[in-house]
């Protein structure tokens, strides 16, 4: 995979979505497009391109992981990958939500000021495992 230079991030609560926005923008220099439900992300990912999806797990409407099947069925996106970032998953639930693209999950609340770091470990630890 290539570098990582674009993130859309789907999250329905909008101080996180400052918060993060402000982690992976000016902290991080990554591009950043922001939806806050799983359908804006749908009609926004065409656009912006994605080299990667960081998405909440429970949002109204489309969860998580159904935004993230729904990217998947478009084309040329079928292997993006993933990254959960939530506040409430238990070790259970996590085993059925990493699929083949998921390369983990950030916890609720997260440092803004690793934010960033931690994205691009995971990104390059998950390419590592793929190769």
């Amino acid at each position: 995979m290539g570098e990582l230079t674009k993130i859309l991030h789907v999250e329905d609560e909008g101080d996180i979505r400052e918060i993060a926005n402000m982690a992976l923008e000016m902290i991080g220099g990554f591009q950043v497009a922001q939806a806050e439900l799983g359908t804006v992300a749908l009609d926004i990912v065409g656009d912006f391109a994605p080299d990667l999806l960081l998405c909440d797990v429970q949002m109204p409407g489309l969860t998580g992981p159904e935004t993230i099947a729904k990217i998947r069925e478009m084309p040329g996106y079928e292997q993006i990958p993933a990254i959960y970032m939530t506040a409430k998953v238990g070790e259970s639930d996590k085993d059925s939500l990493l699929g083949e693209y998921e390369l983990g999950f950030i916890a609720k609340p997260f440092d803004p000021m690793t934010l960033a770091t931690q994205i691009r470990e995971m990104w390059a630890a998950g390419f590592q495992n793929a190769a």
